[in-house]
């Protein structure tokens, strides 16, 4: 695959050997692999588990330990809803409803034209701005059911563009 030359270069697997914890050196190969192409399929994770000297099932066991590694599909833009207790008592779980019923989906379910995702997720370190959420990489706080409409709108009309 293409984004293998890139990603497990020799220098990123020596830079992968100087962390102690066997976890975290994978992490990064892991990530850069699922946003070259969308998720970790089969294929990639036998790759990588060959290129790390690892079997897949210490490769997948990191991938089931992290909720922001996957290996199935999501839409191109994955709306993770955090609803840990400083989100719940700020109105985490309204904005979780909200999302579910905008988008017509349920947790770790994907639109019909592929867009969005949505996923209910326990942390994304945003507890002082709750509730919040997040969307691929960026983070939207302080949300009320009418500003993550009109965030989603955003994301609609720029993943139709």
């Amino acid at each position: 695959m293409k984004f293998f030359r890139r990603v497990l270069s020799r220098d990123s697997l020596r830079w992968c050997r100087t962390i102690r914890r066997n976890d975290l050196r994978w992490f990064p190969t892991l990530l850069y692999a699922q946003d070259e192409i969308g998720f970790l399929s089969d294929e990639v994770i036998a790759e990588i588990a060959v290129r790390l000297d690892l079997s897949e099932l210490e490769v997948r066991n990191v991938i089931s330990y992290y909720s922001m590694l996957t290996t199935q599909p999501r839409g191109k833009f994955n709306v993770q809803v955090c609803t840990n207790i400083s989100a719940w008592v700020r109105g985490g779980e309204k904005i979780l409803e909200h999302c579910s019923k905008n988008l017509g989906i349920g947790h770790k379910e994907t639109t019909p034209d592929g867009l969005f995702s949505l996923e209910e997720v326990e942390c994304i370190g945003a507890c002082s701005w709750a509730p919040a959420a997040q969307v691929n990489y960026d983070f939207h706080e302080s949300l009320t059911p009418d500003k993550m409409d009109r965030v989603l709108e955003e994301y609609r009309k720029s993943g139709k563009q």
